[in-house]
C-alpha cells in the first residue's frame, strides 16, 4: 500500500467529515450551473420585424395605421405569411399609388416579439444583434466558451502550483466582480470582453472544486459523489427560467448570478468548508500543512491521531514516516507529460472524446429544433438529457466499468451520427426524432463520463492541469456550432461529416484505456504511468496489457489498486 494511502486511512478514511465535505460541495454546483446555464438566455432570438418608415411610403400610404402599416411597410414571407426580419418594401418616386418596386434594409430599428426566454430586454434587443449585426451573437457565444477554454488551461495548471482551495477562492472573488461588471456593462464591445473573463474565472471555480471533490472521496464514493454534483448543476439549469420570467431583464439576471457566487464565497472561502486538499498535500511533500488537516479529519472521525489498534500504525506514526528526511514541497507542471510513456496517450485519447461529445451535440440539437424558432423546448430537453445521462452513469459505471460504459457511448453516438448522415432525408420525422434524442444523451454520457475517467487516471501532482485540458477539448468542440453560425450555417453538414468520422476513430481509440474502477488515484507520474490496460470482459482482472510499450519503466512493486 502506498505511504499517501496508508496516512489517509490513519486519518479516519472516508469518515463523518471528508463525507460532510464532499456532500457539502454539491451546493456551489447550483451556483455555477445557473451561470454556465444563462448563454442560451441572453442569446434567446425573438421573433421580429423591421419597423414601418412611413416616410418611404407613398403620400396616399403615410396615414395608416396598425396592421395596414405593416403589410404596407413589410414583405411577407413564405406560406404563413409571416413578415419579413430584416427589409422593408421600396416604392418608386413619385408615384401617388405605385406598387412596392424592391426592398430594402430596416431604417428604424426593429419590433421584437417579447419577452423571449422570460426577458423583457436582452442583449439581443438592447444592441439589436439581428440581421446585418446577428453574426455577433455566435461571436459572443464563442468568447464565452473561449473564456472557458483559457480558464480550464490555465486555472488547472495553477491548481496544482497554487492548490485547489487557492483557486476556487481566487476564482470566485473573480467570477463574482465580472459577473457585476456584465451587469453594468455600458456596449456590446465590453460585455464581449467581459463575458470572456467571466467564462474563465467560472471554469477555474468549476474545475477546482471538481478535482477537490474527487480527492475527498475513496474508490467506492468517487462515482455517486461526482454524479450527485452533476445532478445538482442541473438543477441549477432548472431554476434558470424561472429567475429569468420573476425579473425579466437580463441586466438582473446577471446581478442575480453574481450574488449568488458572492454567496458562495462568503461561505465556502472559509476553510472549514473548503480545506486545502490533503491528496495534494501530501503528492507535493507539503507535510506540515496535511498534518493540520489531516488532524482535524480524524478527530472529527471518531479516531485518536496518536493511537491505534494494534495492526495499523497511527496518523502520527504514518506522518512522521513521511517527513523522515525532510522532503522538500516539489510541483510539478503539465508539460511532464510528454516524458511519460502511457499517461500523455491516455489523455490524448480521453480529450479528443471529450472534443467529439461536445462537437457533435449541436448536429444532435440541430435536428430537434422546431420549424418555428422556440427556446423551452429544446432547453429543457437538453437538461432533461443531462440528467438522465448522469443517472445512468451512476446506476452503469461502477458496474460495469468506465472503459465499457465509455466505449458504448461512444458506439451509440457515431452510429446515430452516421444514420442521420445517411437516411435523414428518406426517414420520417420520429425515427429522426428518436435518433437525435439517443444521440444527444450518448455524448452527454461520453463527455461527462471522460471528465471523470481523465480525473481518475491522472496524477494528483498534475490532476489539475490534465482534467483542464480535457475539459477545455469539449468546450471546443463546442464552439464549433457558434463558429459555424458565424458563416450563416453553411458548413452545418460537413461539421456533421467531421465529427461522426471523428466518432468512429474515439471508438477505436477507447480500446487502449486503462480501467479505474476501484483503483486508488495516482499521485506520481510513475504511479500513472504503471495504470495498464486491462481486457474488456472479467477473466483476468489483475492481468493488465500494455500493446507496443515497454512496461520496464514501472516500478515491479506498485498497487494502486484497491478493489471496492
Amino acid at each position: 500500500m502506498e505511504p499517501e494511502v496508508r496516512v489517509l486511512r490513519a486519518a479516519g478514511g472516508f469518515g463523518r467529515a471528508r463525507r460532510l465535505l464532499a456532500a457539502a460541495s454539491w451546493l456551489p454546483c447550483v451556483a455555477l450551473g445557473l451561470a454556465l446555464s444563462s448563454e442560451p438566455l441572453l442569446t434567446a432570438l425573438p421573433a421580429h420585424h423591421c419597423r414601418p418608415d412611413p416616410t418611404l411610403l407613398p403620400a396616399a400610404l403615410r396615414a395608416l395605421r396598425g396592421p395596414a402599416l405593416l403589410d404596407a411597410s413589410v414583405p411577407r414571407l413564405g406560406p404563413a405569411r409571416s413578415p419579413s426580419p430584416c427589409l422593408l418594401l421600396r416604392y418608386p418616386e413619385p408615384a401617388p399609388r405605385a406598387r412596392p418596386n424592391g426592398t430594402g434594409p430596416c431604417t428604424r430599428g426593429w419590433h421584437y416579439a417579447l419577452p423571449a426566454a422570460g426577458l423583457l430586454r436582452s442583449p439581443v434587443t438592447q444592441w439589436n444583434l439581428v440581421c446585418e449585426d446577428g453574426w455577433k451573437v455566435p461571436l459572443e457565444q464563442t468568447s464565452h466558451l473561449l473564456g472557458w477554454l483559457l480558464g480550464c488551461v490555465i486555472l488547472g495548471m495553477g491548481c496544482d502550483r497554487f492548490g485547489r482551495r487557492a483557486v476556487f477562492v481566487a476564482s470566485l472573488v473573480l467570477a463574482t466582480g465580472l459577473g457585476a461588471g456584465e451587469a453594468l456593462a455600458a456596449s456590446f464591445p465590453a460585455l464581449l470582453a467581459l463575458r470572456l473573463l467571466h467564462g474563465g474565472a467560472l471554469a477555474g471555480t468549476s474545475l477546482a472544486l471538481y478535482v477537490a471533490r474527487l480527492e475527498l472521496c475513496d474508490p467506492p464514493h468517487r462515482l455517486v459523489f461526482s454524479m450527485g454534483a452533476g445532478l445538482f448543476s442541473v438543477v441549477g439549469t432548472l431554476l434558470l427560467p424561472g429567475l429569468a420570467l420573476l425579473v425579466q431583464d437580463w441586466r438582473l439576471l446577471q446581478g442575480l448570478s453574481a450574488l449568488a457566487t458572492g454567496l458562495l464565497l462568503l461561505f465556502w472561502g472559509y476553510p472549514a468548508l473548503f480545506p486545502e486538499s490533503p491528496c495534494w498535500l501530501l503528492a507535493t511533500g507539503q507535510l506540515a500543512r496535511a498534518r493540520k488537516i489531516l488532524w482535524h479529519f480524524a478527530e472529527a472521525s471518531g479516531v485518536d491521531p496518536e493511537d491505534s489498534p494494534e495492526e495499523e500504525s497511527s496518523l502520527a506514526t504514518e506522518l512522521d514516516i513521511l517527513s523522515a528526511g525532510s522532503p522538500q514541497p516539489q510541483h510539478h507542471w503539465v508539460l511532464e507529460l510528454w516524458h511519460t510513456q502511457v499517461t500523455w496517450r491516455n489523455g490524448l485519447i480521453l480529450g479528443f472524446s471529450s472534443l467529439v461529445g461536445g462537437g457533435i451535440r449541436a448536429s444532435f440539437l440541430r435536428r430537434l429544433s422546431p420549424p418555428e424558432p422556440t427556446f423551452y423546448g429544446p432547453y429543457f430537453l437538453v437538461a432533461g438529457l443531462e440528467m438522465a445521462a448522469t443517472i445512468f452513469l451512476l446506476l452503469t459505471v461502477d458496474r460495469w466499468g468506465r472503459r465499457l460504459i465509455l466505449l458504448l457511448g461512444t458506439l451509440v453516438m457515431g452510429l446515430a451520427s452516421l444514420l442521420l448522415l445517411a437516411g435523414a432525408q428518406y426517414l420520417p420525422g420520429w425515427p429522426v426524432l428518436s435518433l437525435s434524442v439517443l444521440g444527444l444523451l450518448a455524448s452527454q454520457a461520453v463527455s461527462t463520463l471522460s471528465n471523470l475517467f481523465a480525473a481518475e487516471i491522472f496524477p494528483t501532482v498534475i490532476r489539475g492541469a490534465g482534467l483542464g485540458l480535457v475539459l477545455g477539448a469539449g468546450f471546443l468542440g463546442q464552439a464549433a456550432a457558434p463558429l459555424a453560425d458565424m458563416h450563416g450555417r453553411r458548413g452545418f453538414f460537413l461539421q456533421h461529416v467531421v465529427f461522426a468520422s471523428f466518432a468512429i476513430l474515439a471508438l477505436l481509440c477507447v480500446l487502449l484505456l486503462p480501467e479505474s474502477r476501484g483503483r486508488g488515484l495516482p499521485q506520481s507520474l510513475q504511479d500513472a504511468d504503471c495504470l495498464r490496460r486491462s481486457p474488456l470482459l472479467r477473466g483476468h482482472p489483475c492481468q493488465d496489457h500494455l500493446p507496443l510499450l515497454q512496461p520496464s519503466h514501472c516500478r515491479a512493486q506498485t498497487q494502486l489498486v484497491q478493489e471496492a
